[in-house]
């Protein structure tokens, strides 16, 4: 009898999401999928060296046909049992729009499509951002209709329209702050499949995107964000796998539908230290 393939889809191939699949993938298939597909080429030949099976895709998290390609092709291998969304643009890389296209609508997308096919005991964590957690309080109203207005409808709330957004920071925040909200809806969803979900909002992790930031024109306020945090610096990708690995396994059995902040303390200076206004 042939061993059942269990497979787990890192959706971005960057330096946090190949973190957390080494943490949760062994015996596992990695499906590594990202825009760049030599991307994830490299990110899979680094993961093969180490022991992994791996393969790879290409997928556009702004597309629906593209994300449910994806959904297909990891059917196609095995039982999906683990989901790693680590795919998006910083406000530095790129405009309001294209921001609430890939982190606020993608990652929509990504939970829908793979909430309905995620196996019974499957777990998957959504990285977001600390971002989203000093973003201003919205309405019990607006909260809802991030949380649950269909996919396809997402982007035209007024709260969305980009005459409401001001700039790619005030696109990314909001994004963050819905990726929360949806991860908390969408829990209920995955629960009916016996399968979890949950968002971690790293702060400044040293990354490339963190290196674009920290040389692009809010360069100064990351500077000053670390330099004011308790911790007093950056983190790592494998602090970040760290608690992945906790929500993805069993010890993290109970827990679902929640976002994890770990910033180092920035979020608290923020609103109680030396970045207070």
């Amino acid at each position: 009898m042939s061993k059942e393939v269990k497979v787990v889809v890192l959706i971005g191939a960057g330096s946090i999401g190949q973190a957390i699949a080494r943490r949760v993938s062994a015996g596992k298939h990695i499906l590594i999928s990202d825009i760049k597909v030599e991307n994830a080429e490299q990110a899979a030949k680094t993961l093969l060296e180490a022991g992994f099976e791996v393969s790879t895709s290409m997928v556009d998290v702004a597309s629906s046909s593209s994300v449910y390609e994806l959904v297909a092709k990891a059917k196609s291998i095995g039982s999906i049992v683990g989901l790693i969304h680590a795919a998006g643009v910083s406000p530095s890389q790129a405009s309001p729009d294209t921001i609430l296209k890939v982190d606020l609508y993608g990652t929509a997308l990504i939970l829908e499509a793979f909430g309905k096919v995620i196996e019974h005991g499957g777990a998957g964590v959504v990285i977001s951002s600390q971002s989203g957690h000093r973003f201003p309080a919205l309405s019990i109203e607006e909260d809802k209709a991030l949380a649950t207005t269909p996919v396809e409808e997402l982007l035209s709330l007024p709260l969305v329209d980009l005459n409401n957004v001001k700039d790619s920071l005030h696109a990314y925040q909001l994004s963050k702050r819905g990726n929360s909200l949806r991860v908390r809806a969408e829990a209920v969803n995955w629960g009916k499949r016996g399968a979890r979900i949950n968002a971690i909002s790293p702060g400044i992790i040293i990354t490339p995107l963190a290196k674009d930031e920290l040389n692009g024109p809010r360069g100064d306020s990351y500077r000053k964000m670390i330099s004011s945090s308790a911790v007093g610096r950056a983190g790592t990708p494998d602090e970040v796998a760290n608690v992945a690995a906790l929500l993805m396994s069993h010890e993290g059995a109970f827990i679902t539908g929640s976002d994890f902040l770990m910033d180092g303390g920035v979020t608290a200076a923020y609103f109680y230290g030396e970045l207070a206004n």
